[in-house]
């Protein structure tokens, strides 16, 4: 009989031993699980470095766009033209040739670039005594037949040179009139 309760003892020694080994064997496992979980969710989520690349390329490539088509518009509004006013004129004059007297009554406009409006604002505040002469010059040296509705051109050509000249830039591209009459008293 005293064997008998010797093994029970001895049983009772191993239980403590193998509850610890099956706790430790249970940790071991989630361990295990969780870093292969980790382990697969980086490799199926977590991007390679050619698609980053890519994407950063991708990205990249439409910043630039968006800056290149922002740049095209603020291009495009600085050089679009814009009408800037020269003034009324009303002359009277008599051409060489007769002592008939004829009155010319315009409006004269010139055409610029919007980035050259400020610009031309000022020169114009400073010079337009001198333009406005230099331009009551011109019609007055005309002859009756540059003066004709129908031959305005070689008049306009006069006048955008004549204005230019006396600008520090050539800032206008062009003149023409709001209003033109050419009448004889």
């Amino acid at each position: 009989m005293a064997d008998t309760p010797e093994a029970p003892a001895a049983e009772d020694a191993e239980a403590p031993q193998k509850s610890k080994m099956g706790g430790k064997g249970i940790m071991i496992g989630f361990v295990s699980i969780v870093v292969l979980v980790e382990t697969a969710l980086f490799f199926f989520l977590v991007p390679s470095a050619e698609e980053v690349s890519a994407l950063a390329e991708a990205r990249l490539i439409q910043s630039v766009q968006a800056d290149q088509e922002l740049a095209e518009a603020e291009d495009v509004e600085e050089n679009s033209v814009e009408e800037f006013e020269l003034g009324m004129y009303g002359e009277t004059f008599s051409p060489l040739d007769t002592e008939d007297r004829y009155r010319v009554e315009l409006t004269l406009f010139g055409l610029l670039k919007k980035k050259d409006q400020e610009k031309m604002e000022t020169e114009f505040a400073a010079k337009q005594g001198r333009i406005r002469h230099a331009v009551r010059m011109k019609i007055r040296m005309s002859d009756l037949s540059e003066l004709d509705e129908n031959q305005l051109g070689l008049l306009q050509r006069r006048i955008l040179t004549t204005c230019n000249h006396l600008l520090e830039d050539d800032l206008l591209l062009s003149v023409g009139f709001y209003n033109y009459q050419l009448i004889k008293e």
